[in-house]
């Protein structure tokens, strides 16, 4: 379970860059959940994630997973306990190794680093099985750089590579961004069978309104650092990408009313 309490972050504090990116932001997220994140650009959601990930430390609040304090972990620390996707298919894998050595890189998550085959080899049966469900024929390709491969067979892998030791959470931030409508497809059917079979409590971010309605059993939507929006369960299940449409126009009417009528009350009470 993930329970976040509070959290706050401002970068460039006293400046005229000053961000206030996260404003006290409570979030609790049940073992085996599916959670999507969708906010405009600027909202708020990456930069949740990177505090989950330990990025960077918050100003305020209190992290908590799988029952362990870890607000003030490194982030190498968090990375036993957490497994992550990037929109960037070509983070999260060294390039110049071969398939197979990243997959044994990703075996020793959160262990004292010993690379090579050996490690692969032990459980080579094992992990070949898991390549080939991919269906992209690199289980006959497992000595090739991973480099070399199409954006979306990388970002495949990479999320393979991260469930391959079953995270306390998995982080996915936007990992089908960069990729092109085929393979974006695929990566997200891929992510939701490995979330589903596996039970993987997960928070995802996306600027898709069909993954955010389709994706997951929860919906939050993040706004000038906070969380606007809870939708769960049959309220979830009801969603359509224009009911998210509305709701992001509701906030924008929002936005413009409100200096209006604060305007107007100052004129009238002052």
């Amino acid at each position: 379970m993930l329970d976040l309490q509070g959290l706050v972050k401002t970068f460039h504090p006293g400046t005229e860059n000053e961000v206030r990116a996260l404003q006290g932001v409570d979030l609790r997220v049940e073992e085996g959940s599916f959670v999507v994140v969708i906010g405009t650009n600027g909202s708020g959601k990456s930069t949740l994630q990177n505090a989950i990930s330990g990025s960077f430390f918050v100003d305020r609040g209190r992290i908590e997973l799988a029952g362990q304090d870890i607000t003030r972990w490194p982030e190498h620390r968090r990375a036993a306990l957490i497994g992550r996707v990037f929109q960037n298919p070509f983070s999260g894998t060294a390039p110049s190794m071969s398939i197979g050595e990243n997959l044994a890189l990703a075996m020793r998550r959160g262990e004292r680093r010993t690379l090579g085959w050996n490690a692969f080899f032990r459980r080579s049966e094992e992990l070949t099985e898991r390549v080939r469900r991919l269906g992209m024929g690199l289980e006959d390709r497992l000595r090739n750089e991973i480099g070399s491969l199409s954006g979306g067979q990388r970002q495949a892998l990479t999320l393979l590579m991260a469930t391959l030791r079953r995270p306390e959470l998995l982080l996915l931030d936007e990992h089908t961004a960069a990729l092109d409508p085929r393979a974006a497809d695929l990566v997200i059917r891929l992510t939701d069978e490995l979330v589903r079979e596996g039970r993987l409590t997960t928070v995802m971010v996306t600027h898709s309104m069909p993954q955010a309605v389709s994706l997951g059993d929860r919906l939050v939507m993040m706004h000038r650092g906070r969380v606007v929006a809870d939708l769960r369960g049959e309220e979830k299940r009801r969603l359509r990408p224009g009911d998210l449409l509305d709701r992001f126009d509701e906030i924008r009417r929002r936005e413009q009313i409100d200096p209006s009528v604060a305007e107007m009350l100052r004129e009238t009470y002052v």
